[in-house]
């Protein structure tokens, strides 16, 4: 069989059976990177070359699907390429081992195989990038920050990078570097969307709602030829600035035009539409028959069990419309919990069962019950993965629960403080103004309908 030298986008060598797969690589490198379409390049050329990187690619990209078909799909790619057994580096069977890993579920040993090669190969960006996904999802954002600041001294001219530090900083709490880091991605690629993103999220943490939302509004013209992912979340981001301000009709209507129906076949996409019209409806938002379209596509997840981050918001759509597949898709993570992952076993058994529970309880009405099983799940919360500003849904829910229970005491002081240091939030406003009138007291100038109008001129 033949074998071709080429190089990636920076500079390090991959062996191809066929010249033309080294644009497929690279596509499927620089589209990971950027979210761009072109990342799916590799699994056409994956059909007619079964050399180590190629199909190591492939066999990456059937494991973003976050379905049960991902790993036997991708375990396919990786036998293929055994077979052949084609000339390859070092870097590019390390890079096939952690892939491995992560196919056979040991997301651990993945990581480290990720973090050696930031270590080694500091350039290697989508292993980079791939370790912080696997991070991200384990709720271990230091490891996604230390593996960032691993290649920062040899690819500190790769916009890419920054976003990406960018966002491990955000997830860290440490807001400044991540502003930082964020804009200088933009001061070296201008509509770099990751680094946006991290910026929404930091003004979003940081109280800046107007600021937020006027930006990513200027920002959005760059999205419609990214993926549905990123495109999609990039959206939702402004839905969500809109709704603490208290626009919840322009957040409804990027929910129709924006956020659902890019791609209602992906989990990243589903989640972000039941997590909108969670948001939109604790607001007090009429979403109309949303749910119910919306419970169409989420009744086939009952028993994928990916992540308790998925399966979590899965249930919730399932369970706003009394579909019986809410009950049945806790039942699977019952029965899968006790049995998970070690990386991710204490998510599963602590964390999605409990808020599993909660959610659907909540969703039937049951607010006690849903309260004092949401709260079994927060402290661990950070486990299931997402993003702060994701997890934030889980707490708004409890608190509606708290409220509709009776338990005001316990809402005012958990709204008081998140009102105090989100001064621009109509949300949290207007829900601190009805717990106040039920509390019988008056209502403090910070929450005065007079502060609200002025947040939002």
């Amino acid at each position: 069989m033949s074998n071709h030298l080429a190089h990636d986008p920076f500079g390090l060598p991959i062996h191809v059976q066929r010249p033309e797969s080294a644009a497929a690589v690279a596509g499927f490198i620089e589209g990971f990177l950027a979210y761009e379409p072109r990342i799916l390049d590799v699994l056409a050329a994956a059909e007619h070359d079964d050399s180590l990187i190629v199909q190591t690619c492939a066999a990456a990209l059937q494991m973003f699907s976050e379905a049960p078909s991902g790993p036997p799909a991708a375990r396919r790619h990786l036998e293929r390429a055994a077979r052949a057994g084609l000339p390859s580096s070092e870097r590019e069977r390390r890079f096939a081992e952690a892939v491995s890993h992560w196919v056979a579920g040991d997301v651990r040993a993945a990581i480290a195989g990720h973090e050696a090669l930031a270590a080694s190969h500091p350039r290697d960006l989508a292993s980079l990038k791939l370790g912080q996904y696997l991070a991200f999802n384990l709720g271990d954002s230091p490891t996604m920050l230390r593996l960032a600041l691993k290649a920062l001294p040899a690819a500190h001219d790769v916009a890419w990078l920054h976003g990406m530090l960018a966002f491990a900083y955000e997830q860290c709490h440490l807001l400044d570097d991540a502003e930082a880091a964020a804009r200088r991605a933009l001061a070296i690629r201008p509509a770099e969307p990751w680094a946006e993103h991290a910026l929404a999220h930091v003004m979003l943490t940081a109280g800046r709602l107007r600021e937020g939302l006027h930006f990513m509004q200027a920002a959005s013209g760059g999205w419609s030829g990214l993926t549905s992912f990123m495109r999609t979340h990039n959206w939702w981001h402004i839905a969500v600035f809109h709704i603490e301000l208290g626009d919840d009709a322009a957040a409804l209507a990027l929910y129709d035009n924006e956020v659902w129906g890019v791609d209602k076949s992906y989990s990243q996409d589903q989640v972000g539409a039941v997590s909108l019209l969670a948001r939109l409806e604790l607001a007090g938002v009429d979403v109309g028959g949303r749910w119910e379209e919306l419970a169409n596509w989420l009744a086939v997840r009952v028993a994928d069990q990916v992540q308790p981050f998925l399966d979590m918001q899965y249930l919730y759509g399932l369970a706003r419309t009394g579909r019986p597949e809410a009950a049945a898709l806790l039942a699977h993570v019952e029965a899968f919990a006790p049995n998970a992952p070690a990386a991710a076993h204490e998510a599963w058994q602590r964390v999605c069962i409990p808020a599993c529970r909660g959610l659907l309880a909540h969703a039937r009405g049951e607010w006690t019950l849903a309260a004092q099983q949401l709260e079994l799940a927060l402290p661990r919360l950070v486990s299931i993965g997402g993003s702060h500003a994701q997890r934030d849904l889980f707490e708004q829910i409890r608190i509606d629960a708290l409220q509709r229970s009776g338990q005001l005491a316990g809402v005012q002081n958990l709204l008081q403080p998140l009102a105090n240091a989100q001064p621009q939030s109509e949300r949290v406003q207007r829900r601190l103004r009805t717990v106040y009138a039920g509390l019988g007291l008056p209502k403090p100038h910070s929450i005065s309908g007079t502060h609200a109008a002025r947040s939002l001129a």
